[in-house]
This record gives C-alpha cells, structure tokens and sequence, in this order.
C-alpha cells in the first residue's frame, strides 16, 4: 500500500496501527517518511512488527472512549531509541528494551528514524495481574539486570519473531501460548521489582514468599507451614504477613490457583483438556474439589465457563472479528 505524500501515509499508517491494536492518531515528521507493519494473531497473542521513519502516535482520553480496549502491550524497542509516555509517567526505549502498554488509556510514543519495534498484545486478564500493579509499571522500563526474569526472558522474545515465522501452524500455536506465559511471568516478575512511584523497589519478604508460591502453585503438597519453612519464617509470622492485607495463607493460594485454572480453560486448546487435568495441572486435590471451588468463586462450573469461552473465541462467519482472523500474517507496508 502506498500513498504520495506524508499527509496521505500519515493517515494510511494511522489506520494500519488502529486496526492491528487500537485507535490511534498519527504524525510524521520527514517528507520521505516510510513504514511497515507485519501482524500475527494466533490465539490469545498478537504478534507485531513495525519499522518505520519518524513519528507521533498518540491515544488520547477520545480515543480510549471512542474505541476501548482491555489488551496491555509489552514493546520491545529492535532498532532506535523511542520514547514512551503513560501515566504521568516516560521512559526512553534504546535497542532491546522493553515496556508496557496499558490500551485501556492514552498514552503517546515518540518514534525516532529508523526504528523498529515488536509488540505483543495479550488480554490483561492473561498476565493476572491487579489493576493497582498495571498502573504502577506501565512506561517503566523491564529489569534486565543479571538474575532478573527479563535478563533471562528478553532474548527469548526477542528472537520470537523468527521462531512462530518458520513453523508450522500447529507449532505456531503451541510457541504462542508459551510467549504468552513468558510474557505473564515477566510482567508478574516486573509487577514485583516497580514501586508505586515507578521505581524498582527491592521486593519485600511478602513479595518474595509470594512469588515464591506463584511458582509452586501445581503442587499439591504446598501447605502454609512448608511455606515458613522454606522462606524461614514462623508460621505465626506467615500468617500474619497475610492477614495484614486482608487474606489468609490459604485463601491467598486458592484464589491464585482459581485464577491460573480460569485462564487455561479460556485457551484455544482448552477443549482437548480434561477438568482432572486442568485441576491436577493447579494443585487442586481432585476434581471434584476444583470443580466445587470454581462454581463457588465464579458462579458456573469450570465446563461451562469453558464452553462460554470457546463459544466466544470462534466468531460468525463474515463479521469483522472473523475477517480479521483469516487474514493471519497480513502485512502493511507504506
């Protein structure tokens, strides 16, 4: 797609960014200003890349009402060093950094020359995480320092392009699903290191037993006592610690497990999964015990929600969403 003037690919490049993420307004600023955009979806995750000459991108408060979105985008800066605004907050992006995005506010990014980016999309509810902690690291930029979950995630991201690019559909699908995850754990890793003012904090003890048990959530033998033992602490303490914020130890691990069964049977694969699986997969002792858990919490049983789900991923045949969906790899360049 092509256009003869900047004023015509500003407006050619804004509509290409509206429809892959949300609605934007753009501008450019070289009379020989180029760009292009490639994007993948495949479940849950979209996959993005740009490159383009210098430019605006701004989503403002209209633009958020106008065309609302719940998606959070994680951007890792290839080429270029571009700057990114949100929440009183901006953050310079060199070469192989990353931040996040939250499209459910404005925001703007200010693209130098030359730059290239990849952009992951995901739902918000995929990174479970609390409203309170999206707000706190959005234009943050991600820890990659030694012993981090970014040093070790980033380069994996980084090359994620080229990996779904070279496989097959079905392989496409699974490496997906597990750059979803990756990005889940990053942001959760993340969450943890930013301080309310943006800052990385060191992780308090709280903090560090949580996620802690954040990894150990498939275990069935995690108890509260196991818990102190391992991070040495008292079981008094433990709780404690937990009921300083208005949860049990128990509740806690319930409802995080709760929430990581939810997520798997809101997957495109979900259907080929037993409930015993899904249960066994969080820890729960039988499914039975999931299953009684799950309708508590959620109000309807864990088939059901998955039947709503799936229901709810496969559009009619000619409306938008599925048109969208078949033009999988589409590519835009200006």
């Amino acid at each position: 797609m092509t256009a003869p003037d900047p004023a015509r690919r500003a407006a050619a490049w804004q509509l290409a960014l509206s429809r892959a993420f949300a609605r934007v307004e753009v501008a450019v600023h070289d009379p020989a200003w180029t760009g292009s955009l490639a994007t993948v979806r495949l479940g849950s995750l979209q996959m993005s890349e740009e490159s383009s000459g210098p430019a605006t991108v701004l989503r403002d408060a209209a633009a958020v009402a106008a065309d609302p979105c719940g998606d959070v985008a994680a951007r890792l800066q290839l080429d270029g060093t571009a700057r990114v605004f949100q929440d009183g907050r901006v953050v310079e992006l060199p070469p192989c950094s990353l931040t996040f995005l939250d499209l459910s506010r404005p925001f703007r990014l200010v693209l130098p020359p030359l730059q290239r980016a990849r952009t992951l999309l995901v739902p918000r509810s995929v990174l479970g995480l609390e409203e309170s902690a999206l707000r706190r690291f959005t234009a943050t930029p991600v820890d990659s320092a030694e012993g981090s979950a970014g040093a070790l995630l980033l380069p994996l991201l980084a090359n994620a392009g080229a990996a779904l690019g070279g496989a097959s559909f079905a392989v496409q699908e699974q490496m997906a699903r597990a750059v979803a995850e990756l990005l889940a754990a990053l942001a959760a890793d993340h969450a943890a290191r930013t301080g309310p003012d943006g800052r990385f904090a060191a992780p308090s003890l709280f903090e560090r037993i949580t996620a802690s048990v954040e990894a150990s959530l498939g275990d069935p033998e995690l108890s509260p006592q196991s818990i102190a033992d391992r991070h040495g602490v008292s079981l008094r303490y433990l709780h404690q610690l937990f009921q300083r914020r208005g949860e049990t130890v128990g509740g806690w691990i319930r409802g995080r497990r709760l929430a990581g069964a939810q997520r798997e049977l809101a997957r495109p694969d979900a259907p080929g999964r037993t409930i015993a699986a899904v249960a066994a997969h969080w820890g729960f002792a039988s499914a039975s015990h999931f299953s009684r858990a799950f309708r508590e919490t959620y109000g309807m049983s864990p088939n059901q929600w998955r039947a709503d789900r799936s229901a709810a991923g496969r559009p009619a045949a000619g409306t938008p969403e599925c048109l969208a969906q078949s033009r999988l790899g589409e590519d835009a360049t200006l």
